[in-house]
């Protein structure tokens, strides 16, 4: 009988690994289609009329009074564009938005500085990170206190996927400081701000009070610290199981949600709670959620670098 030389062997087999894997295309994660949105802003802000975009069916909605919109049933995606009305001044957010890329589309995902600004009554100032994620923004927004209070984040999923697919560049500034602002001031501190991807699967559960828990089930946070002038296609990230804190690649950021990261999901009950990440779960757990972000800066609501940019394509989970 003869034999296949051992590198052969190992060559073939690492073939037919990856001829095994299953890749999925999540829906709408093309960016070939999107629902413009047209909003009026209130007259004493200038009243011009902004288009703001969601990631879902090929859909313009017209000109008129400004009206919250309602994803359910069309998309699963949630942008950080939103209708926002605060002490009764209608504004709208624009930091997500699809751009070309050859003969279709790509998002693209900056971080801007939106303001309000009418002389006596509001001057409000808010550093928003271009987002994208599996969930919903619930509209309009009133206020900038507890942002995470308007975005409903997560899907019901339980699958297990081995990896992230996706085409990716980005646009990273080189700067020291980063920008905090959040209503009527505006100041820096030190650090460097960098777009991030996260795949956060979680088994969550609701007590008798309507609480949120979640254990930790499969985790994937990577950023990305500089800039990438050409297209990285088929950027594959890879998810972990289980408790990752002694994997030797784990850094202090990719661990259970902080206290600063309050992200909140609709109760059964339709009320928004925080999502308790109460420990790491085991490797062999069932999800019943996953949560999908894509940002243009890795710090808090309402903190980043004006100018970071990062455009993804083609947004797949591999099996």
């Amino acid at each position: 009988m003869k034999r296949t030389p051992l590198f052969l062997l190992i060559v073939l087999l690492s073939t037919s690994a990856k001829a095994q894997d299953k890749v999925v295309p999540l829906k709408w994660g093309d960016m070939e289609h999107w629902t413009v949105r047209h909003i009026k802003e209130s007259k004493i802000i200038g009243g011009k009329t902004k288009t703001i975009y969601i990631l879902g069916p090929s859909d313009t909605l017209g000109i008129d009074a400004p009206k919250a919109y309602d994803p359910k049933g069309r998309t699963q995606w949630g942008v950080s564009n939103a209708y926002a009305n605060i002490m009764g001044v209608s504004k709208a957010a624009c930091t997500t938005r699809p751009e070309r890329r050859g003969n279709g589309w790509c998002a693209r995902l900056e971080t801007k500085m939106e303001e309000i600004c009418v002389v006596g009554l509001v001057d409000i100032h808010a550093c928003i990170s271009g987002t994208l994620f599996l969930g919903q923004t619930l509209e309009p927004v009133r206020s900038v206190n507890d942002p995470y209070s308007k975005t409903n984040m997560g899907i019901p999923f339980t699958g297990k996927p081995k990896a992230l697919m996706l085409d990716i560049k980005t646009l990273v500034s080189d700067s020291k400081k980063v920008t905090k602002a959040s209503g009527m001031k505006t100041s820096e501190i030190d650090g460097h701000d960098e777009p991030e991807i996260c795949v956060f699967l979680q088994q969550r559960w609701e007590d008798e009070n309507g609480n949120i828990h979640a254990k930790r089930i499969g985790t994937l946070r990577q950023r990305f610290p500089k800039s990438t002038s050409e297209w990285k296609n088929d950027h594959q990230i890879p998810i972990h199981y289980g408790d990752i804190t002694h994997r030797s690649d784990f850094e202090p950021y990719q661990g259970l949600f902080r206290a600063e990261e309050s992200y909140k999901a609709l109760n059964s009950k339709g009320k928004m709670v925080t999502i308790n990440e109460m420990a790491w779960g085991n490797a062999d757990d069932t999800p019943t959620h996953i949560m999908i972000i894509i940002k243009s800066g890795c710090y808090p609501a309402f903190q980043g670098t004006v100018g970071n940019t990062i455009w993804v394509d083609n947004i797949r989970l591999v099996y």
